[in-house]
C-alpha cells in the first residue's frame, strides 16, 4: 500500500503543479470541473445513492452546472467584484461555520440531516461549488499583469495544507494525547493541530518571503492560520459523512489513496475560505 502511495504521488504532485502554470485560464478551470465533477459522483455515495447510475447523473449535473456558470463569465475569467463569485465565497464561510458545529455536536448533529438525501446533496454543493470558484478565481488574480501570479497563490494554499498536514502528523505521532474529535476522527489530537498550526506559520513566512505573493506577511500570515485550521475541518466534515455512511474511502479512484474527496478533502475548505479572506475580507 505504501508503494502505491508513493508512486501514485510522484506522478500526481508534479502533473498538479504542471497544471497551475502551463494551463490557460480556460483549460485549468475545465480540469477544475473535471475534479469536481468526480468528486459529486463519489459525494452521491455519502448521499445515500446506491445506484450507479444516480451518481453518474449526480456528477454530469454538477458538472454541466459549473460549465455554465464558467461560460456565463466574460472570456471565462472569474473576478470577486462578479457577484456570482463573491456570493459562492461567502456561501463557502457560513456553510464552514455550520460544518464546524456539525462535527463538534456529532453524532447528535447527524439527527438533523442523516435521513435526508437533499440536505446532505446540499452539502455537497455547499463543499463543491465553492471549492471550484476559489481554485479560478485565485488561478487568475492579475493574470493580465503575470500569468503566473495566481498560480504561486494556489501553489502557497497547496504547501501550506500539505504542509500543515504533514506536521500535524508528526506533532501527533510524537505528542498526541489529547483526541481532537474522537467521535469524528479518533486520529487527530489537539497537539497535532497545533503542530500544523506552527508548521503552516513556519511555511507563511518562508513562502511569502520567497515567492511573489505581493501582499503584506501579516495578512498572510492570519489568513494562513485561519485557513489552515479549516482545512481541518474539511478533513473532518468528510469523516464525518463518510461514518455515517460507513465506509471507509470515498472511491478507490487514486491507488494507495482513495478517491478525489480523499485526497482534495482538506483543499475544499481551505481554497474558498482563503480566497474569501484574501480577495473579500482584507482585500489583498
Amino acid at each position: 500500500m505504501l508503494k502505491y502511495r508513493v508512486i501514485t504521488a510522484l506522478i500526481l504532485i508534479p502533473t498538479v503543479i504542471a497544471a497551475l502554470f502551463m494551463l490557460p485560464p480556460l483549460g485549468f478551470a475545465l480540469m477544475t470541473i473535471a475534479v469536481c465533477a468526480l468528486g459529486a459522483w463519489e459525494w452521491g455515495q455519502l448521499a445515500g445513492l446506491g445506484k450507479a447510475g444516480q451518481r453518474v447523473g449526480l456528477a454530469v449535473v454538477l458538472g454541466g452546472f459549473l460549465l455554465l456558470l464558467l461560460l456565463g463569465l466574460p472570456a471565462y475569467r472569474s473576478d470577486v467584484s462578479n457577484l456570482s463569485v463573491s456570493v459562492w465565497l461567502w456561501l463557502a464561510m457560513a456553510w464552514w461555520i455550520i460544518a464546524l458545529f456539525l462535527v463538534l455536536f456529532y453524532p447528535k448533529s447527524a439527527v438533523s440531516w442523516q435521513g435526508s438525501r437533499v440536505i446532505r446533496l446540499i452539502f455537497g454543493a455547499l463543499t463543491l461549488i465553492p471549492f471550484f470558484w476559489g481554485m479560478v478565481t485565485l488561478r487568475t488574480i492579475h493574470y493580465d499583469i503575470d500569468p503566473h501570479i495566481g498560480a504561486w497563490w494556489l501553489l502557497y494554499v497547496m504547501v501550506l495544507v500539505w504542509g500543515a498536514d504533514t506536521g500535524a502528523y508528526a506533532f501527533g505521532k510524537l505528542f498526541g494525547k489529547n483526541k481532537l474529535a474522537p467521535k469524528v476522527s479518533p486520529g487527530k489530537t489537539w497537539e497535532g493541530l497545533g503542530g500544523g498550526l506552527l508548521t503552516s506559520a513556519l511555511i507563511a513566512l518562508l513562502f511569502g518571503y520567497y515567492a511573489p505573493l505581493f501582499v503584506t506577511p501579516m495578512t498572510l500570515l492570519i489568513c494562513s492560520i485561519i485557513t489552515v485550521a479549516v482545512s481541518v475541518l474539511g478533513d473532518l466534515t468528510e469523516s464525518m459523512f463518510k461514518r455515517e455512511a460507513g465506509i471507509k474511502d470515498s472511491s478507490h479512484l487514486i491507488p494507495g489513496h482513495g478517491g478525489i474527496l480523499d485526497r482534495i478533502d482538506s483543499l475544499t475548505a481551505a481554497v474558498p475560505v482563503f480566497a474569501c479572506l484574501m480577495l473579500l475580507v482584507f482585500g489583498a
